[in-house]
């Protein structure tokens, strides 16, 4: 089983031997990542057929891996760059390119000979990224959903400023009361978006072909046309490019040596964390501690081995 818990959403798969999914689920963190991720393995149990397999090895990632694994119990717990790249490189061995856009972050993985040798992250700005798409929607009156089929019947994009969130939304009102017909104006915020990655997370990268987007700004067309023009070649998408972290956790726990049969009742128990002062050192670390019921079952956050002692 793979968990890639972000700041957005959080995504879960179970696959067997072969890479073949058993069991998937798409779901909001909502900010609360303990209780989506139990909500999430409850999804995952309903599609998942408990009497022919057996979960031996658990593998999370994203920006609450440490703590969803903790939780889990997991077998692996890697970073989001590892677990993309093996995920993609997994279906696509050929990619030398990875784009990807979640709700509020972006990143760039290029790959050599099936090996990511380069990456860029960018979590500052959200000009280019999924949280920015789903403002411009509502402020434009319609579902996120939909802007991929209104960009694909512009003529004549709406040309919006893409430096910074800012800059772009203040450029997008002045458009529309400038009477520019809406799709012409969404089309122009996908263009954004490519722009703002391209400039931003893929600044001073040489992207080659193949090129592989994934991530869930992925699913919309329109930036995914956006791109296409503004690289001059293919872009693709797999229809699980979404759960593409996922997978790698999945794969990456799979090709891993431990194992450790997964328990579904996680979801029925109790988990809390709390900020301790360890106060050993001048370093004065702050440690997460994670328990389950009243049993500590890890912490983290010790820059010296005086705070790798327990927390009650």
């Amino acid at each position: 089983m793979g968990i890639d818990v972000g700041s957005i959403s959080t995504k879960g798969v179970i696959i067997d031997k072969k890479y073949n999914i058993l069991s998937s689920e798409y779901i909001w963190t909502q900010g609360d990542p303990i209780g989506a991720v139990k909500r999430l393995v409850g999804l995952l149990e309903e599609r998942f057929d408990k009497e022919r397999f057996q979960i031996v090895a658990t593998g999370t990632t994203g920006s609450a891996r440490r703590l969803v694994g903790a939780v889990l119990g997991a077998t692996m717990v890697k970073n989001e760059i590892t677990a993309h790249a093996v995920g993609t490189t997994t279906f696509y061995p050929d990619v030398r390119t990875i784009l990807e856009i979640g709700g509020q972050d972006s990143k760039i993985i290029l790959v050599e000979n099936g090996v990511a040798v380069d990456y860029a992250m960018n979590t500052l700005c959200a000009a280019g990224t999924g949280a920015f798409l789903s403002s411009q929607a509502k402020r434009l009156g319609i579902e996120v959903e939909e802007i991929g089929d209104y960009a694909l019947r512009s003529a004549h994009p709406t040309q919006i400023a893409a430096r910074c969130t800012v800059f772009a939304e203040s450029d997008l009102v002045h458009k529309i009361q400038m009477g520019h017909p809406r799709e012409d104006i969404i089309a122009g915020v996908c263009n954004a978006v490519a722009a703002n990655y391209l400039n931003n997370v893929g600044k001073g990268k040489k992207i080659l072909s193949p090129v592989v987007f994934q991530g869930g700004v992925s699913k919309n067309q329109g930036v995914v046309a956006a791109f296409e023009r503004a690289l001059g070649c293919k872009v693709i998408v797999d229809d699980n490019g979404h759960l593409m972290g996922a997978l790698g956790a999945a794969i990456l726990a799979r090709r891993g040596s431990a194992r450790k049969k997964f328990d579904f009742s996680v979801e029925h128990m109790d988990f809390r964390t709390r900020e301790a002062g360890c106060g050993k050192c001048s370093n004065q670390c702050e440690i997460i501690c994670v328990y389950r019921g009243d049993e500590l079952i890890d912490a983290w956050g010790n820059r010296c081995e005086r705070g790798a002692r327990s927390f009650s």
